[in-house]
């Protein structure tokens, strides 16, 4: 069962998308450093199903062109409905993982053709986020290839 920790609506984490923004519980990776490890625990948070999402995404919908997934694709059957009812909206997803690209195509392929970004990387503290030139984490526009990090540099 999908889980979630809580949504709200976001400016900040896709370039140009006002975005409905799920932490999803569950996150096996256990990063050093990670801002919120009630995240590992799969028994934290409430139920998202397809009904409540549905809901909510009625609700949002005029104000939002995007639906962002903060985790989840460890439960990755349930995922691929969420962000197939997304995608019946016609709003953009994005998932951030700590996984790199190839680890996604590989255990998770199906998720690149349905996703319009991807932010991957491991949280590793010294590096910093997207924010910091040095940092492993990408985020990438999945339909044009375009390497996104350049608007979070200041």
């Amino acid at each position: 069962m999908l889980k979630y920790d809580g949504y709200d609506i976001v400016l900040q984490e896709i370039p140009n998308e006002i975005s409905l923004c799920f932490t999803i519980t569950g996150c096996q990776l256990a990063c050093d450093g990670c801002h919120s490890e009630h995240l590992w625990n799969p028994e934290n948070g409430k139920e998202l199903n397809p009904e409540i999402f549905k809901k909510l995404l009625i609700k949002y919908k005029k104000t939002i062109t995007c639906v962002v997934f903060m985790g989840g694709e460890w439960s990755y059957a349930e995922l691929l409905i969420l962000i197939n009812i997304v995608k019946e909206f016609s709003l953009k997803v994005a998932l951030y993982t700590g996984l790199n690209e190839k680890q996604i195509q590989r255990k998770y392929p199906e998720s690149l053709k349905n996703l319009d970004f991807i932010k991957t990387g491991k949280w590793i503290s010294k590096l910093g986020g997207l924010d910091n030139s040095n940092t492993n984490q990408i985020l990438k526009n999945l339909k044009s290839g375009e390497i996104l990090n350049k608007y979070f540099l200041h």
